[in-house]
């Protein structure tokens, strides 16, 4: 797969907390979190077509259907509001797992968004992408924009962050739990009163858990992997759960440290080692384009 084809990253992310502060008239929840990007994600591979077809080149690597894959929606729905007559081939590499609360569906849409706003020259601002992107997913902007964020509203409302480094030790215990049934539970906490930016950036209690994840108890008690997954990081840091998924992570300041405590873990775990990103990838892909 060479030939007409080019590659862009499509990065994973992480909620380093994510509290529910009230729910609106629509029925959505007004949330607070902060999104930080990694150096670890899919690949996203786009082909330009001239017949203004737009395809999926290759299976699913999670049995999305072609119709459902957010990639192909993102291509079309893009397609639609510039008025676009050309069309695109679309390949994943799959590394993100899903309902892990990673990011990766919704990555994969912003990549095909920012990138084919390049290839077929329709120099649309990201802040247009993002706003389209919002119609297929409340964390598709983020990745458009491609720069750490405090978020609020459902996750739209996006104010850049600046985040120290990083390194991360990720273990994802493989269950899914539908999201809608998460916001449905009757024992999520949905009246946490609204936090500062400020004093995230400041590390105020931050050891205290006041920045935590408000469907961590819930998951917790509904999956005993993830309790377990969490317990078992928790012995060598704050073990912390990402968005709504079962993703768990603890944070390090450097990669010694973050490596020193994969080597106490137990091998089953099969974590990972990811560093943040202060700069999305994708974004650092275009400006060398």
């Amino acid at each position: 797969m060479t030939h007409g084809w080019t590659a862009w990253p499509a990065p994973a992310k992480l909620n380093l907390f994510l509290h529910i502060t009230g729910r609106r008239p629509d029925g959505y929840h007004e949330l607070q979190s902060v999104f930080r990007l990694l150096e670890w994600g899919d690949t996203v591979r786009l082909r330009v077509r001239s017949d203004g077809g737009i395809h999926r080149v290759g299976a699913s690597a999670v049995g999305v259907e072609e119709q459902s894959d957010l990639a192909i929606r993102a291509a079309k729905r893009l397609q639609d509001a510039a008025k676009c007559s050309q069309g695109a081939d679309i390949s994943l590499e799959k590394r993100i797992p899903t309902g892990g609360g990673f990011g990766g569906g919704s990555s994969d849409a912003a990549t095909a968004l920012v990138a084919l706003n390049r290839l077929w020259g329709l120099h649309w601002p990201l802040q247009r992408l993002a706003e389209l992107g919002l119609s297929l997913g409340a964390d598709v902007p983020v990745f458009v924009l491609g720069r750490n964020a405090w978020a609020e509203g459902v996750g739209e409302r996006l104010r850049p962050i600046r985040l120290p480094p990083a390194w991360y030790v990720i273990a994802e215990p493989g269950v899914h739990s539908p999201t809608a049934a998460l916001f449905a539970a009757p024992d999520l906490t949905r009246d946490s009163p609204p936090l500062k930016m400020a004093d995230f950036v400041a590390g105020g209690d931050l050891r205290s858990g006041r920045f935590g994840n408000a469907f961590e108890p819930v998951l917790r008690a509904r999956e005993p992997v993830v309790d377990a997954t969490l317990s078992a990081l928790s012995q060598v840091g704050r073990a912390r759960l990402t968005g709504t998924g079962s993703g768990c992570f603890v944070e390090f300041a450097t990669r010694e440290s973050a490596e020193a405590a994969i080597r106490r873990l137990p091998p089953a775990l099969r974590c990972r080692l990811v560093a943040g990103a202060v700069v999305s990838p994708l974004h650092r892909a275009l400006a060398r384009t």
